[in-house]
């Protein structure tokens, strides 16, 4: 865990500050011999744990679960003619009427959403998009686009029959610039997957999802994803260069600029940047790839209150400031079905169960630098008794490992059946009465325990940039349990300046509520923009923003 040296200098220190700090500091900072390290570790997930426990359940149809959204009736339906266009675009492999090809991508990976398409279409170029959208555009045949279906608020699959677009054969990296830093690649491509081919020339993607190794790069542009690298790198709005987009009509936007600067006209790309398909289809990506960092530590502490939380979190900014790369928190729920539901037996990195947990991560360039920055501010936490105990990744292996309890809590989440997922900005001070206010509202409702509909309510996620994921653990869905959480979520929400979504974005699930979040002057001009942009409506149509009242 620390080095050594580290190690001893710490402890030292610690017993000239009194006996009862140097009794509780050997225990708090267990610095074990690696392969006892690991042996407490937590294993690494396997891949069938990230399966829905509800996939041998039919999904019920959003139209269904939504009723007030009614298919828009100028929407033509598919016809012969039509396929034949597209088999005159696509070769027969990248085309698909087969309901068994098209059932995972009709169901988002949840399980929550389910939609009505008959036709998959799996272009290859930006061209053929672009064919593609300009004879939909002038058939008006709705459209939905589709990365990786990695999303959360059923953005990424139909409502009713709209044909779904997949960008998966969209898949190349275009060029790398090894001097500055800009990647320029497919829509198409993995995140892990690029991240995977900076790291061979020692760069790093500028942001690290759970869904990593599903997601498409498109697709996390199309949703401004967030995720652990944020505090860090920034958000896409500020890492992405330039894009290559096709409007609905065909028009292929070109605008895949690698300069860090320019200054000429609007810059268009923000406005793709989170609008979730429904402006156009993003094709191709741009983005600045920072370096990789050589040295890296991650420690995983135990606190026993969420000020003590937000004091760890306040000294970091001072005292690891540079090197500081990733604060997450997630509380003992949170940590309780991870080990219940992913992993054998009770394994726990820490000796005892803690209220609350922080996962740090610096990196740099100077190891020694590092350790010793880290190494001080953990002293100063145990010596205050902001943190109660400890342990630091020693190797990989063990880094990837404390990592991945953070990282497996939505998956434990779903382990007990469906979940109520909430990704919410809400300001630091406040942030855990959020889950506590839950908690006791669910249970003065009666409908939370061990033979109730929720079985948990967790609170955990990026506490750097104010984004707490609020996951209601439940064995079905029940209207009892949604109208019990909905709209409170959100107006508690609204009432202490908070966004309704941080990172997931609004889907269908989320856009009756923008108005928590947005003016009725800003929603408007949301309107405005989509209505020029795709005046037919045949991109990605019922979600993002809220229905107009007739």
């Amino acid at each position: 865990m620390l080095p050594l040296a580290a190690t001893a200098r710490l402890q030292g220190q610690a017993r000239l500050a009194g006996s009862r700090i140097a009794q509780r500091i050997p225990s708090a900072l267990r610095i074990a011999s690696a392969p006892m390290a690991r042996a407490r570790a937590f294993s690494l997930f396997p891949k069938a744990a990230y399966a829905s426990s509800a996939s041998s359940e039919k999904v019920p149809l959003s139209s269904e679960r939504y009723p007030y959204l009614k298919r828009d009736p100028s929407f033509k339906k598919l016809s012969q003619e039509d396929i034949d266009f597209f088999t005159s675009v696509l070769p027969p492999s990248a085309i698909s009427q087969d309901d068994g090809d098209l059932e995972p991508y009709n169901v988002d990976w949840m399980h929550k959403f389910r939609g009505q398409s008959k036709l998959l279409l799996k272009p290859s170029s930006t061209e053929q998009v672009s064919k593609i959208l300009k004879y939909c555009n002038d058939h008006k045949l709705a459209v939905v686009p589709q990365g990786g279906n990695t999303g959360l608020v059923g953005g990424g699959v139909p409502v009713f029959d709209e044909i779904i677009l997949s960008t998966a054969n969209m898949n190349s990296i275009r060029s790398f610039d090894e001097v500055s830093g800009a990647l320029v690649c497919d829509a198409g491509c993995i995140l892990e997957v690029l991240d995977n081919y900076l790291a061979e020339k020692g760069y790093i993607m500028p942001l690290d999802l759970g869904a990593k190794g599903s997601c498409h790069i498109g697709g996390n542009v199309a949703t401004n994803a967030g995720g652990l690298r944020l505090l860090r790198y920034g958000s896409l709005h500020g890492t992405v260069l330039g894009l290559e987009v096709v409007l609905a009509d065909g028009t292929i936007l070109d605008n895949l600029s690698t300069l860090r600067k320019d200054n000429t006209g609007y810059d268009l790309k923000q406005l793709f940047i989170g609008s979730e398909g429904t402006l156009g289809i993003v094709t191709g990506v741009s983005i600045m790839a920072p370096k990789r960092s050589k040295a890296v530590n991650v420690a995983l502490l135990g606190v026993s209150s969420f000020e003590q939380v937000q004091a760890a979190y306040k000294r970091s900014r001072d005292e690891l400031s540079e090197i500081l790369s990733a604060f997450e928190f997630f509380d003992e729920a949170s940590i309780n079905l991870v080990k219940k539901h992913l992993v054998a037996g009770n394994n726990d990195p820490l000796e005892s169960s803690h209220p609350f947990y922080v996962l740090i991560e610096t990196s740099g360039s100077n190891k020694d630098h590092d350790d010793e920055k880290l190494t001080q501010y953990l002293e100063g936490l145990l010596t205050d008794e902001i943190v109660q105990d400890g342990v630091v990744a020693q190797d990989t292996t063990q880094f990837k490992n404390l990592w991945s309890i953070r990282e497996g809590i939505p998956e434990a989440c779903s382990k007990t059946g469906p979940v109520y997922k909430y990704d919410l900005s809400i300001p630091v001070p406040v942030f855990y009465n959020m889950v506590e206010d839950m908690r006791a509202r669910l249970n003065e409702a009666g409908v939370i325990g061990e033979d109730k509909d929720v079985e948990a309510v967790v609170g955990f996620g990026h506490i750097g940039d104010g984004n707490l994921h609020l996951n209601i653990a439940s064995k079905r869905y029940s209207d009892k349990v949604a109208k019990v959480i909905e709209p409170y979520v959100y107006e508690w929400t609204a009432k202490h300046a908070g966004s309704i979504s941080s990172e997931h974005g609004l889907g269908v699930f989320k856009s009756p509520y923008l108005h928590y979040s947005k003016s009725s002057n800003m929603i408007d001009m949301m309107r405005r923009i989509k209505k020029m942009m795709d005046p037919q409506g045949i991109m990605n149509p019922y979600k993002y923003l809220p229905e107009e009242k007739q």
